[in-house]
């Protein structure tokens, strides 16, 4: 018997694995290993696509419907969008933003660049400006707002502070000029935003190599010609994120204008995003906010869909 045992222990042990068996536990773990990740942002990805993309496929119906104080969905066609661009307070907000938008992106983006090279240079108190420039970046839109208003405030800001300096000539007053107002949003949002584009250039201009710029000193080049002919040029896929950001921002502000002018003097402020919220909810009119907010997903979607096709283009040329 115990020959026998030997016998049969000794066969199993010298019979080769089974390669079918093995493929299969391979394959296995492959699947798991690959779905994992998919089961798990799932019920998140789920959600995003139910309130976020859906409620924009909603909001698509109802530029399209008869409603008015309350939903209605009988189709009307495109009626909402002919009253939409025959509301001359429409016109208004697509001047407003069509000044406030570039002065915007041109301001930030150029401060932001000018900082980031300035910190550039690895000055000794770098943390601390740094800390001072994000600061901004860290607080609403809302505490922005309430907080420039009194700075321009004619009574209560800067032009007080000046006559109370002595300086009784100085005005300042653009914040109740209706011509003037649509320029002290301009001022708050460059003043928010430019830490944000600070950061951003910072950390792209940290990631040239330090070979290029030793190369470009020993042939002579000065620092101003390092910066805009070498290493700007280098970091231009930064300059593509914060434009594309910036531009978003420029389309939804909202809190900004309400904090800071309410649309006013009269509606002289006005820009797409208030004019939805207050034809939706204050003026009882559905149809025509989702009109323009349809208006609003359309400029976006105009600046993301080819950024996003040419980042996808780049990912799969890398590839």
């Amino acid at each position: 018997m115990t020959a026998i045992g030997n016998h049969v222990a000794k066969d199993s042990a010298a019979s080769p694995p089974n390669p079918a068996r093995i493929g299969r536990s391979r394959h296995r773990r492959f699947r798991i290993d690959r779905l994992l990740p998919q089961l798990v942002v799932a019920p998140t990805f789920s959600i995003s696509l139910f309130f976020v993309y859906g409620y924009i496929l909603w909001s698509a119906y109802f530029s399209f419907s008869a409603s008015r104080m309350m939903p209605n969905y009988t189709f009307v066609g495109l009626d909402n969008y002919i009253r939409l661009w025959s509301t001359p307070r429409w016109h208004v907000a697509v001047e407003n933003i069509a000044i406030f938008g570039p002065l915007f992106i041109l301001l930030s983006t150029a401060i932001g660049l000018l900082l980031a090279i300035l910190l550039d240079q690895r000055i000794r108190i770098e943390g601390v400006l740094r800390t001072i420039y994000l600061y901004p970046m860290a607080i609403s839109f809302i505490v922005t707002g309430t907080a420039w208003k009194w700075i321009l405030d004619p009574g209560l800001g800067i032009p007080k502070l000046m006559h109370d300096l002595g300086w009784t000539g100085f005005t300042f007053d653009w914040i109740v000029r209706p011509d003037m107002a649509i320029y002290c949003l301009v001022i708050a949002a460059v003043w928010q935003a430019s830490g944000f584009v600070m950061a951003t250039f910072l950390a792209a201009l940290r990631g040239v190599s330090d070979e290029i710029i030793n190369a470009a000193r020993l042939d002579g080049a000065s620092l101003p010609t390092i910066y805009f002919k070498i290493i700007i040029p280098i970091v231009r896929p930064a300059f593509i994120t914060v434009i594309v950001l910036l531009t978003h921002l420029a389309i939804k502000s909202f809190d900004l204008v309400i904090a800071l002018t309410n649309g006013g003097p009269g509606y002289s402020t006005e820009l797409p995003s208030t004019f939805m919220y207050s034809s939706t909810f204050s003026r009882n009119q559905i149809g025509v906010g989702a009109a323009s907010a349809m208006m609003m997903l359309a400029t976006v979607a105009a600046i993301m869909v080819p950024y996003l096709y040419s980042e996808l283009r780049g990912d799969k040329r890398d590839g």
